[in-house]
């Protein structure tokens, strides 16, 4: 696994946010991955009337078991479903489809991002991460990039806090300017003494209405090689595949997506070859903060994220 078992050998709480933070649905769709896998029951809800808009987030209706229910737009922590999970050892207990040493120690933070109160909310979050005596919190998400579907999805971790980097060989980030939720709570973390690493996947923003299965995998492959958990793929490998066959589909029948893309191709190629220096990469990143600046992404929710470079 990873060297830094010390950091992130405790209990972890792994967090991804619905909207701005969330291209493709990949990092809720990790962290949704999770929830399945492990035995995990809810631990702390916020209030959805203290943090949301229910003109921006609204509530939707649902059939439980013949009566119509709502839903409303939330955030829950959950943690591993043993008696006297708090304050006792974990590992190794649970029942849990995801192995290794770590497994029992996972906590998840999955819901959408708060409209409004986000110094409070943060500061709800961190009151359950100190009584769960969170030790470290991963968060994940996703932006969209020119990146082109057929190459492996491109992941770029990075932390604020100095241990974190020496044990993980990670950068700190050096991006200035609007950030989502995450962000407010990476800081809000670090304040109360919890260490925090971002790790953020680049889907193609071509493909921007469609979920990513291969940008969850590439976040789950990730979070694997730093926890010391084996997560189970379930059919994730395969609609992988077939998103990016779907893909392959639409570009057959259309010249100028297949030249756009093979565009994207040779530019990643050359950003990946033995070649390229760190200034050459620096440089791509420099040129995808100057078109989101100029309002080239399209704008939509999660199509404009932190940078990943925010930590």
């Amino acid at each position: 696994m990873t060297d830094g078992q010390n950091i992130l050998g405790g209990r972890i709480l792994v967090v991804a946010f619905e909207g701005w933070n969330d291209a493709g649905e990949a990092a809720s769709g990790a962290v949704k991955t999770l929830k399945e896998q492990l035995d995990v029951v809810p631990v702390a809800e916020v209030d959805p009337e203290l943090y949301f808009d229910f003109q921006f987030n609204r509530p939707v209706v649902t059939d439980d078991d013949g009566r119509r229910r709502l839903i409303w737009p939330s955030a829950v922590v959950y943690g591993p479903s043993l008696p006297g999970r708090i304050g006792e050892d974990l590992a190794g207990d649970a029942e849990l489809t995801v192995t290794g040493d770590n497994a029992g120690n996972i906590f998840l933070l999955l819901g959408t991002e708060p409209s409004r109160s986000w110094r409070s909310f943060t500061a709800e979050i961190m009151d359950v991460a100190l009584a769960a005596d969170i030790g470290a919190v991963v968060f994940l998400g996703a932006m969209l990039a020119d990146v082109p579907h057929t190459r492996p999805i491109s992941v770029f971790a990075s932390s604020d806090n100095a241990a974190v980097r020496a044990e993980l060989g990670v950068e700190r980030s050096t991006y200035e300017g609007p950030v989502g939720i995450l962000s407010a709570l990476a800081e809000g973390a670090e304040d109360v003494g919890i260490p925090t690493i971002m790790i953020w996947a680049s889907v193609p923003h071509y493909v921007h209405n469609a979920p990513s299965p291969k940008a969850v995998l590439a976040l789950i492959d990730k979070l694997e090689e730093l926890v010391d958990v084996t997560i189970p793929r379930g059919t994730l490998v395969d609609e992988a595949a077939a998103w990016e066959a779907g893909i392959d589909a639409l570009a057959a029948d259309d010249d100028e997506m297949a030249t756009y893309i093979q565009q994207l191709e040779q530019a990643r190629d050359t950003v990946d070859s033995p070649e390229a220096s760190g200034e050459a990469i620096a440089q791509e990143f420099e040129r995808y903060l100057r078109r989101r600046g100029d309002g080239r992404d399209g704008g939509t929710a999660g199509r404009a994220p932190d940078d990943p470079r925010r930590g």
